[in-house]
């Protein structure tokens, strides 16, 4: 059987690859963002862990309702433009502008005023990274039916995207600067407009320079307010269909365990570093927790995507999960020990070890879940990359949903204090054991369910060849 990926007519031009990126440097910018100004709602703006439970939950629980919503509009959009790009520029515009309206908070309003004020306002930008992100996912999906070169494509997407969490822990730095900014709520203030500007712009790119054909002889369900509405029983059909897809559910399961028990900890290295390593003092903490996202997301640029991209090509994207994650696991065991009072310098030797876990997390799987679309298509006639896109993100997003809540359980339950000059020690140690031991459970978990994924580079390109033939044969 001749084997397709090596056919260079299915490569996908890098100028179209680099488009789909700057998509993802938006797509991951705005979440590294809100976990860097998200800080200053407990730190300077004096709300405690029950509120931001609340502001990280009911959004994100928001968005992960009407992602499937969106999946089935986009997939059914009859359009000169397509399915996807209207739909990705007019998401991009309400993202940019509701970010840096959200942030507008002022500690002269109170805590509870500003609890209301940013909730709203997290809504409406949630509901712009819905009407975004959904068809956005799902274009890279419809990018290539090779399964190499879809890895390919994932991988120059993430490693753009990955310059979010590189750029992203700097704001630390310059928030805390009393020589640039008064205070850190004023410096969230104005960084949100430019921020928010830049990356309204990226997230336009791919609705810009990614072509797609016209749409509007196909036979699509009409999009009249009546069908959207009753299509909550057809997407409940697709959710029921797609998890009857085994592979399909293992990737659903897995991401989420992984992906949200980082998400739910995340944002414990800021107080981890400042109250354990520096006893408290931000100023003295000064560039460490910057150092901790920025290098972090260096050496999964640098070193983690290009090896888990290779690690795919020699061993199937299976065995490069199932290694990148267990390296991971070392990571995390080692940050017990290597975040060191006085020697701030030592959790940065996790750091590579660590950055293996979300840096080989959607390299691969969003490749694998494009390989899934193809086996659904072939079993049931039907090409529903909104649907599965919006049903891998909701996993996503729920999950994320139910992190940031957690985080602010855990944050309770360890008697965290907002605000406190020092904490208490049992509230670190606290803080340390969940932020060791919890994405260590979770990746326990997802090695588990994937150890017999079955969807292998040979029965992609058999199902791959079978879809070609049938649209020859129609």
């Amino acid at each position: 059987m001749m084997n397709s990926s090596s056919d260079p007519l299915i490569k996908v031009p890098m100028n179209q690859k680099i488009a789909f990126g700057f998509g993802m440097l938006a797509n991951q910018m705005f979440p590294a963002l809100i976990g860097i100004f998200i800080v200053v709602l407990v730190q300077n703006l004096g709300f405690p862990g029950w509120m931001w439970g609340v502001v990280s939950l009911a959004p994100r629980f928001f968005d992960s309702i009407t992602d499937p919503i969106m999946g089935f509009i986009s997939d059914n959009t009859k359009s000169k433009w397509g399915r996807r790009r209207q739909y990705v520029f007019i998401g991009s515009i309400i993202m940019g502008i509701s970010f840096i309206i959200m942030w507008q908070l002022y500690v002269n309003n109170g805590v509870d005023y500003n609890f209301v004020y940013f909730l709203f306002w997290s809504f409406i930008f949630y509901l712009g990274y819905t009407i975004y992100s959904v068809p956005y996912v799902a274009m890279g999906y419809e990018m290539s039916d090779n399964f190499h070169e879809r890895t390919n494509i994932m991988a120059v997407a993430q490693w753009i995207g990955q310059w979010a969490w590189v750029i992203a822990p700097w704001l630390w730095v310059i928030m805390y600067d009393n020589s640039l900014f008064e205070s850190a709520e004023a410096a969230v203030r104005e960084l949100a407009v430019w921020v928010g500007i830049a990356c309204m712009i990226f997230a336009m790119i791919p609705a810009i320079f990614i072509k797609s054909e016209s749409t509007l002889k196909k036979d699509y369900v009409p999009l009249t307010i009546k069908n959207i509405g009753g299509s909550l029983k057809e997407i409940r059909n697709g959710f029921v269909e797609a998890f009857k897809s085994k592979p399909f559910r293992k990737l659903c399961i897995s991401t989420f365990f992984i992906f949200n028990a980082f998400n739910t900890v995340a944002g414990f290295t800021f107080f981890i570093i400042v109250y354990y390593l520096f006893n408290g003092n931000a100023g003295d903490a000064s560039i460490w927790p910057t150092l901790f996202g920025s290098c972090g997301a260096l050496i999964t640029t640098f070193l983690v995507i290009p090896i888990v991209t290779l690690m795919s090509k020699k061993l199937g994207k299976k065995k490069a999960f199932l290694i990148s994650q267990s390296i991971s696991i070392v990571g995390y065991i080692m940050f017990w020990f290597l975040f060191i009072p006085g020697k701030p310098y030592m959790f940065l030797f996790a750091l590579p070890f660590f950055s293996f876990g979300i840096g080989g997390l959607f390299t691969l799987m969003m490749s694998m879940t494009a390989d899934v679309i193809d086996l659904d298509e072939l079993n049931t006639g039907k090409r529903r990359e909104g649907i599965f896109g919006a049903i891998y993100w909701w996993m996503v997003k729920f999950g994320f949903a139910i992190a940031g809540g957690l985080s602010g359980v855990i944050l309770s339950l360890v008697g965290f204090t907002s605000g406190a000059v020092t904490q208490p020690e049992e509230a670190i140690i606290g803080l340390r054991l969940f932020f060791s031991g919890l994405p260590i459970l979770g990746t326990l978990i997802a090695i588990y369910v994937m150890r017999d994924y079955e969807i292998t580079e040979e029965k992609t390109i058999e199902v791959s060849k079978i879809l070609k033939n049938r649209k020859i044969n129609k």
